[in-house]
């Protein structure tokens, strides 16, 4: 089973809707897949469910099938991580269902990762468990596949699971704010990687599972807003053209190259996005993914064919994906 991320601190580069894409194509290509919403804004989860399914999973008295409930016995001192509720979606499509409570886990991660440091063991149960949650969600379903969605900060919350992941896809904007959380982000992706090597091997406990350290950039994605004749208007282009090297530099900690490498050809550009606008306010209304409208949804004309293109786009793109995890789809 592969756990891959979705990370940016900057937000509104399309990153819940790579996610919600992606778990419906892998799906799709025959892979069993878990989608797990750990951003306490819990926008994933109000992508794949209507409100009354929520109103539901989100009860006055305790929301014991999110992914809150899950950690709540560990929160509360009487247990540990227990096996989370999954959502069906599909019949090899599971959600583990967010939970808005969530960001009060940030405080308790925040205190128990220095005390890792000291052996506490209750301090590697709290920071692993994201990770042991997943391993139970994907274990219950048989997953081939972890689609992890996280909130856009840098905080304790998104660390604790992006130590979880196997490897990290980053989507990004053509714009100012995506090249600088992109100057934020590698930095911190190398610190935490560093620090949880610093932290493994005083764990107390041989028995407990914990991440490996993997946590392995593969690439990234651009969502492009704005088009005119197939080509980013002047604007986003200039800020695209300095993608590659700022990805280099800030991610992989390497030297930008000495040739000009444009995201057409950058090797670490898994896939450039259209924003398909005219599509994804009926997938929405329908609540499906823009490559699974039909006619009746109102997908005819030149929507038709917009569709087939958004499908062709999201399978090239996870297949890419899957061959840089090494996941046989």
């Amino acid at each position: 089973m592969k756990t891959i991320a979705f990370f940016n601190n900057k937000g509104g580069v399309g990153k819940t809707s790579l996610v919600y894409h992606l778990a419906w194509m892998y799906a799709d290509l025959g892979l069993a897949v878990v989608a797990a919403d750990l951003d306490p804004q819990a926008n994933l989860t109000s992508v794949f469910l209507d409100e009354d399914r929520l109103e539901a999973l989100w009860p006055d008295d305790g929301h014991h099938q999110t992914v809150l409930g899950a950690i709540q016995p560990l929160l509360k001192g009487i247990g540990d991580v227990k096996s989370p509720h999954v959502e069906e979606i599909a019949d090899s499509l599971g959600l583990v269902v967010g939970d808005l409570g969530l960001s009060t886990f940030e405080d308790e991660l925040s205190s128990q990762w220095p005390d890792c440091l000291d052996g506490k063991e209750r301090a590697f149960r709290v920071i692993s468990a994201f990770f042991r949650l997943l391993r139970l969600a994907g274990e219950g379903r048989g997953a081939d596949i972890v689609l992890m969605d996280v909130g856009p900060n840098l905080g304790a919350i998104n660390r604790a699971a992006i130590i979880a992941a196997d490897a990290v896809v980053v989507p990004l904007a053509p714009d100012l704010f995506s090249l600088q959380g992109l100057k934020n982000l590698g930095p911190t992706l190398r610190h935490w990687k560093k620090g949880w090597r610093e932290r493994l091997d005083k764990s107390p406990e041989p028995s407990l599972e914990l991440p490996r350290l993997k946590m392995e950039p593969v690439g990234y994605v651009v969502q492009q807003h704005s088009m005119r004749m197939d080509r980013p208007v002047q604007a986003y282009g200039r800020w695209m053209s300095r993608i590659p090297n700022v990805y280099r530099q800030s991610v992989l900690g390497t030297a930008a190259s000495s040739s000009k490498v444009s995201v057409e050809t950058d090797t670490h550009c898994l896939a450039r996005i259209k924003h398909y606008r005219s599509l994804m306010p009926m997938a929405m209304e329908v609540r499906k993914p823009m490559f699974h409208l039909k006619p009746a949804d109102g997908a005819i004309g030149a929507h038709s064919m917009a569709v087939q293109e958004c499908q062709s786009d999201f399978k090239n793109l996870a297949m890419k994906i899957a061959a840089r995890c090494d996941l046989q789809v």
